[in-house]
């Protein structure tokens, strides 16, 4: 199986056809994709201007969506690895059992819906590498009330998400699933008042 890093050389490379090109970008997508793999499909075709059922797109735009998604990749294993060198100092130092953030980050290790988007069209529209940076950085620091990406603080508990953890908030402004660690208790308790004003209206 192909890894992240000859299926990229696959992208640029000018002997292959663009069918095998593009199809070798959504390889690149089974091994990272911050929204998961539609939601960021979705991201890269309508960010770099390539119809998301065309099977021969301009190569420019191929490597361009190549490029960003690399960005992001490169920003999300120098955070991995200072994930990892800190999980094994606290091992070390006698800290076993793991914090709430280690449950979430176990989930998305490798970087598979590390911004998970449970509806494929509703994503964030800044690139890539800076919305993880802004999901680092929320990590990183104290909870808060709203979305570590967009600031917004319309969000919503949704109870039938398409992809584990199956439940959990969901920001209205730009459709992240939102890392429950990153939010203060008080916002998760208000994100599942709003979802049940939500269900009920629906009713």
């Amino acid at each position: 199986m192909a890894g992240f890093r000859s299926l990229a050389r696959q992208v640029r490379d000018v002997r292959c056809d663009l069918a095998l090109r593009r199809y070798s970008l959504r390889k690149c997508l089974e091994r990272f994709a911050p929204y998961g793999h539609r939601a960021t499909w979705d991201h890269l075709c309508a960010r770099h201007c390539i119809e998301p059922e065309d099977r021969a797109p301009d190569p420019a735009r191929l490597v361009a969506a190549l490029e960003e998604l690399e960005k992001a990749r490169a920003v999300w294993l120098a955070y991995e690895e200072s994930f990892a060198d800190r999980r094994k100092r606290e091992k070390h130092d006698g800290l076993r059992r793991p914090a709430t953030i280690d449950d979430w980050h176990r989930r998305t290790w490798g970087g598979n819906g590390v911004a998970r988007c449970d509806r494929p069209a509703a994503h964030p529209s800044a690139p890539l590498d800076e919305v993880l940076r802004r999901l680092i950085s929320a990590l990183e620091t104290e909870p808060g009330a709203g979305c570590p990406v967009c600031g917004g603080t319309r969000i919503v508990w949704r109870q039938d998400l398409a992809n584990e953890p199956w439940f959990g908030p969901v920001c209205t402004g730009c459709g992240i699933v939102v890392p429950q660690p990153v939010l203060t208790s008080e916002a998760v308790a208000a994100a599942k008042r709003a979802g049940r004003k939500e269900l009920a209206s629906v009713a």
